[in-house]
């Protein structure tokens, strides 16, 4: 492919594809990422980038991946809901993600957050409080993870023409 190693083309589709995941529910956006910056290493004989702008990608690449796995958790809790609260609106997300997609996991994260905190105090407000927080947490979440994931990208495109 015009004297470019296919590990350098697969490693930068999976940089490109983690942007896209990162917006999307249930793709490892950050995993990707991170699966690119070392796929590209050992297609250059670990010897691109070099060992300190390599682990700054990483660690921005598992930063990535925390955000994705406890945002919207961290969100839901900031806002008084509790941790069963919370595992419950993750399984109803993801389950209303087969249903109606990306809008499903916010609905229903939201939704089952303040049903469930609804139930425990008898409170709309407080339910009301952690539904938004929750639903805030999620939204930031992906934003975060576009974010981090398209600076890689394009740190990543940086190293490849300096």
């Amino acid at each position: 492919m015009f004297g470019v190693e296919p590990l350098v083309v697969v490693a930068f589709l999976l940089l490109a594809a983690a942007v896209v995941g990162s917006a999307l529910p249930l793709i490892p956006g950050p995993l990707l990422s991170l699966l690119g910056i070392l796929t590209y290493w050992v297609a250059t004989g670990y010897s691109d980038p070099t060992a300190l702008v390599l682990i700054v990608l990483l660690a921005v690449a598992l930063l990535g991946v925390a955000v994705d796995l406890f945002g919207g958790a961290l969100g839901a809790k900031a806002g008084g809901a509790s941790a069963k609260t919370t595992a419950v609106a993750a399984v109803a997300g993801l389950l209303l993600f087969f249903v109606a997609g990306p809008v499903g996991v916010v609905l229903g994260v939201a939704g089952t957050v303040f049903v469930v905190e609804f139930a425990r105090h008898r409170d709309a407000r407080a339910s009301g409080r952690a539904a938004l927080a929750a639903t805030v947490g999620v939204l930031g979440s992906a934003v975060v993870q576009v974010v981090l994931t398209l600076s890689i990208l394009l740190a990543m495109i940086l190293v490849v023409v300096l």
